[in-house]
């Protein structure tokens, strides 16, 4: 019986959720990457996806192989070590030849996006706040933001504030600031309150930088469906070049996708209290963005914990169940040279 392969094997939603189910012929455990109870497809059922991939890569002999680009620019194969990923992509495209043979990105696919948010990015900071020189092509934006929704959120996340009371907040005092309070912050510009809530209680807390042997107030939300949002934490894990519709336009993703990256590290690297009101505002002008053109919300991973954040741009979207005290034991501080 010929070797059978599965959506695991390749880590791609686009893959796993609307090609592969559709062409299964088995249910059991992978051939390649050992994965069990998964639907199975014959690596040849896949070999026009394959072959519009791979068509942006040109032949090189100080190039790459296949398979190393599909690791670096999609994070395909992700279970499968160099070996095992050639013998699948062989069997995909019926040629063992190909694999071996060295590559380069055809340099007919570039993206300006990254420079114009660089450009625009230190003039929001530096020269025009509000009438900006700088144009961005928001309709690319707005495509490449499309590829990165997800409605597949966690019901229940948590909110945290320090308290110096015994007692500590009561519920209706978790939820977000009210205008008049609201300061600025990663994703929302003073006086516009968002709701920022963490996937852990530890998240939350991390979050508002406690001081070892503080207490904080902790409020456990639920989120009100529908929800959408902008899921920013890897984009280059959640694009899926298996969705689109020819190979220019994988070519145009893949030179895009340094760009998304980019912008999700805007709402991750850290920033200094006292240069937060500038370094905020390109993360605060692309969240104002993805609210405007429709989301309520962008998930980013936390800057000071290993969990994941969500902001809200409506703050009734979430519902305060239970609050809780949490005392604060100790702080991690990791330190290195520069």
């Amino acid at each position: 019986m010929p070797s059978l392969c599965c959506a695991e094997c390749f880590g791609d939603h686009g893959l796993r959720r609307s090609v592969i189910p559709s062409r299964a012929e088995v249910h059991g455990r992978c051939d390649f990457c050992n994965t069990t109870d998964v639907d199975l497809v014959a690596p040849s059922k896949l070999s026009a996806e394959f072959e519009m991939l791979t068509s942006i890569y040109e032949l090189n002999p100080d190039g790459r192989l296949l398979v190393e680009w599909l690791k670096e620019d999609w994070s395909l194969f992700p279970k499968l070590d160099i070996a095992n990923a050639k013998s699948l992509l062989a069997e995909i495209m019926d040629d063992g030849d190909i694999v071996r043979k060295t590559f380069t990105p055809s340099l007919a696919f570039k993206s300006e996006g990254l420079v114009a948010w660089t450009t625009l990015r230190d003039e929001l900071m530096y020269k025009n706040r509000y009438f900006l020189d700088e144009a961005l092509d928001k309709d690319r934006l707005e495509v490449l933001l499309s590829h990165l929704t997800t409605r597949e959120l966690s019901d229940i996340w948590y909110r945290a504030r320090i308290t110096t009371s015994d007692a500590g907040y009561p519920l209706d005092q978790m939820g977000a600031p009210p205008r008049n309070l609201a300061s600025h912050g990663r994703a929302n510009p003073s006086g516009i309150p968002y709701l920022y809530l963490g996937s852990e209680p530890e998240t939350a807390i991390a979050e508002i930088r406690p001081h070892t042997g503080e207490t904080a107030s902790v409020a456990q939300f639920t989120l009100q469906r529908p929800i959408t949002a902008v899921d920013l934490r890897s984009p280059r894990e959640l694009v899926s070049p298996f969705l689109l519709e020819d190979a220019s336009e994988v070519g145009r993703m893949r030179a895009d996708v340094p760009f998304l990256e980019r912008l999700g590290n805007e709402l991750t690297r850290p920033v200094l209290p006292r240069s937060a009101a500038i370094d905020y505002l390109p993360s605060q002008y692309l969240c104002e963005f993805i609210k405007k053109i429709g989301y309520n919300g962008v998930i980013y991973r936390s800057s000071v914990s290993d969990g994941i954040n969500l902001a809200l741009f409506d703050p009734e979207k979430a519902v305060a169940n239970s609050v809780a005290l949490y005392d604060v034991q100790r702080v991690s501080v990791v330190v290195g040279p520069r």
